[in-house]
């Protein structure tokens, strides 16, 4: 799944730029998920919108996007998860795992939180926030679906292959 996050761009130029990656990531097969911005989702043909605790609330996301679109919520309790399930989100990202540099404010959450969460709702977690090669095996005792990641691909000198070795640790750590 690819994901654009875009904070501080203009709704014409952020809708462009998520018109471009929406054919990227179709010649790919890859789902485009919109952070935020359920309109710029919807107008690019994004496959989804991933929306924070202070954002459009999922209930809402949910009858904008419609059935057939994928939501995605940002937690960190077990009952924001509860209460993001219930209101139709789809999967949740759950952290910050690990300290961030990419998210202002973001405070961390307990790998025991963490599993919490896991354990509350049946929709796939995934745990995002700092997370990169070092550390990414420290959640391999938690029953999440998978990671978010940023910072540790896009700041690194080759991308792909940050992204195929972090995959590679978490999903030995997994079979450990």
């Amino acid at each position: 799944c690819a994901g654009k996050c875009e904070k501080n761009m203009g709704g014409g130029e952020f809708y462009n730029e998520a018109k471009k990656l929406k054919e990227l990531a179709s010649k790919y097969k890859v789902p485009l998920i919109i952070d935020d911005r359920a309109d710029i989702a919807l107008a690019s043909g994004a496959d989804g919108v991933h929306v924070g605790q202070s954002d459009l609330p999922v209930k809402e996301a949910r009858r904008i996007m419609g059935s057939g679109k994928i939501i995605g919520a940002s937690v960190q309790t077990e009952d924001q998860a509860v209460k993001a399930m219930a209101d139709g989100a789809d999967y949740l990202g759950a952290g910050a795992a690990f300290p961030t540099s990419t998210k202002e404010n973001a405070g961390c959450i307990s790998m025991e939180a963490l599993k919490g969460i896991c354990s509350s709702v049946k929709i796939p977690v995934v745990a995002i926030g700092g997370i990169n090669k070092g550390n990414a095996a420290a959640l391999s005792g938690v029953p999440i679906a998978g990671i978010s990641v940023v910072s540790a691909i896009m700041g690194a000198p080759a991308p792909g292959a940050a992204a195929a070795e972090l995959k590679k640790r978490f999903l030995k750590a997994r079979r450990l």
